[in-house]
Parts: C-alpha cells; structure tokens; sequence
C-alpha cells in the first residue's frame, strides 16, 4: 500500500473512533460541555478546515481509483477474448497480473469511498446530536430545571444553526450592497438637486430687473 492510501486508511480508522465516541452514551451535562468545547475550540475549526481539504484529495484519489477498475475490467475482458483464440496456458501470467492490479485497484476504491461515505455520516451525526442536546435542555427548561440553559445552550443552539446563520449572514450582505447602491444614487441626486439650483440661482441673478 502506497504512503497516501495508508494515510487514507489512518484517516478511516481515524473517523471511526470518532463515530465511537459520539455514540458512546454519557451524562447530558458532560455532553454538553463536551460538544460545546468542541464547537468553539479554534484548534478543532482549524482541524475540520484541514480535513475538508484532505476529503477533496479524497475524492480525487476515488475518481482514479474508479476509473483504474473500470481500464482493469477492459483489460480482463480483452484477455477473455484472446484466451479463446491463444489459449489459457500461453496468458496465464499477465492475466494473473492484472486480476492483481484489479483486486489492487477494487481495495483503493473501496477504501477511499467508505472515508469519504464515513466522513458524511460523522459530520450528519454531529449535528443531530447538537440538535438533541438543544432540545434536551428546552425540555429541562420547561420542566423548572434550574440547571438547564445558560451560556451552553446559547452555544449549542448558535453552533446548531450554523446554516441559518450563514444564510441570513448572506442576505445581510445583500441588503448592505442594496443599501450602500441606494446611498450611493441619493447622493448623486443629491448632487444633481444641488447644481441645478445653483445654476437655477445663477440664471436668476443674470435676469435683467426689467425682465423680473
């Protein structure tokens, strides 16, 4: 296995310990502090950004791994044509080679597809999991639990609406480049209203007294 599948293969086992661990049942206030640490530690955003690079390198590896299946598959199918003309004895050899580089090229595209189906299923099983913290403590909340709320819930509840967030962040933007066009218009009508009144007043300070 060459350097970049076993980092690969690191990863995978990697992501399933980590799915082990977001599984593993534990008290709902070491939980929550648990994913609140985990949601506003710089180290684990620089992480996951780094991981999301990692999983596009992923992805490209899956693609050529795919397609490496798919030339051994035409490979096998033109010694299975031959075979019936040369005989099996005289294609032994390299067909054994590549039912090799067949089963080589079947293991990378397997491996690197349930990194990146594993990755989807950590990163979706993440946020169900922010979601039921949040709606653990609604219920605390309601039921007069003193405990419950406080800043950890504010933070899952914002780290739970990170995609809401993002969208209204999105149509803030908007509105501001909106705004600042609109700003922008005004003020060269402004400019406008202004020079034509100078130049209005300018004509009506050269009117002769007669013609007033």
């Amino acid at each position: 296995m060459t350097l970049y599948y076993s980092l690969v293969f690191l990863l995978l086992v990697m992501e399933m310990a980590v799915f082990m661990g977001l599984i593993i049942p534990l008290p709902f206030t070491v939980k929550r502090k648990l994913f609140t640490f985990i949601s506003e530690s710089p180290v684990i955003a620089k992480l996951q950004y780094g991981l999301k690079i990692t999983f596009i390198f992923i992805l490209i590896l899956f693609i050529d791994s795919v397609n490496r299946v798919y030339r051994v598959q035409l490979e096998l199918a033109a010694y299975g044509k031959e075979g019936t003309t040369m005989g099996a004895a005289a294609l032994g050899s390299e067909r054994m080679e590549v039912q090799a580089r067949k089963f080589y090229s079947q293991r990378n595209m397997y491996l690197c597809g349930f990194t990146l189906f594993l990755s989807l299923i950590l990163n979706r099983t993440y946020i169900m999991i922010l979601e039921v913290l949040r709606l653990e403590d609604k219920v605390k909340q309601l039921e007069g639990d003193s405990k419950a709320g406080g800043k950890d819930s504010a933070r899952l509840a914002a780290a739970g609406d990170i995609g809401e967030i993002g969208r209204l962040k999105k149509e803030l933007e908007a509105k501001e480049r909106d705004i600042e066009t609109l700003k922008k218009q005004a003020a060269g009508l402004t400019r406008e209203y202004h020079n034509l009144g100078d130049q209005v007043a300018k004509d009506t300070d050269n009117t002769p007294k007669k013609d007033r």
